[in-house]
């Protein structure tokens, strides 16, 4: 591995790792709707400059309906759902439950593609849900003032970005990454707008 790939991993993980830490601190002040609409509209105004600058808004254009679809199941829900948990859990808790995504896409893949699953594979399935399990086991009280409903979102959320890693490579495969990223994120903020606005 080189260098520079060290480094954007590294960063890459900062940059996840922190939107926890600010989805704990925000969701409080704002609430879990304008939240997730606030990360939807922040990442399209960034997004969509870069898109028309790369001239791929005609691909956004030809692929607008799954792409639609994609931003809800990737983005909008699942945001607001860490947005929701945020309020009664810690950061670091719903980043260990963003931990499963991974798992489900592989058992959705093997649901929905057909992917086969390895022993091995199947191994670190039960391995890896066994530890979810495990960490959420006395964390999750559904008595008043409990984080059980906090735990069910997160696990919601890592259920539909599993979904929608396996939805991308179904139908959106050969689209430019960008005109995703940035179709997805105008999308949850198109969703979400109405919410927020009656929220706030």
């Amino acid at each position: 591995m080189k260098t520079r790939d060290i480094v954007e991993l590294l960063t890459l993980a900062a940059l996840w790792g922190a939107s926890f830490l600010f989805m704990r601190m925000g969701a409080g002040e704002f609430g879990p709707v304008a939240l997730a609409a606030t990360r939807g509209a922040g990442a399209i105004l960034l997004l969509l400059p870069l898109l028309m600058w790369q001239r791929q808004i005609g691909a956004l254009r030809a692929h607008w309906r799954p792409t639609f679809i994609l931003g809800i199941t990737n983005s909008a829900l699942p945001f607001l759902a860490y947005s929701y948990a945020a309020l009664s859990i810690t950061a670091g808790l719903s980043a260990i439950f963003n931990a499963a995504s991974p798992l489900f896409a592989a058992v959705i893949a093997a649901l929905w593609l057909k992917d086969r699953l390895t022993p091995a594979r199947t191994l670190g399935l039960a391995i890896g849900f066994g530890g979810v399990v495990w960490l959420a086991w006395d964390k999750a009280s559904f008595k008043p003032g409990g984080s059980g409903w906090a735990v069910v979102a997160c696990v919601a959320a890592t259920m539909l970005y599993g979904f929608s890693a396996n939805y991308t490579k179904r139908m959106l495969a050969g689209v430019p990454p960008m005109a995703v990223a940035a179709g997805s994120q105008l999308s949850a903020a198109l969703v979400l707008a109405l919410p927020a606005w009656i929220w706030w």
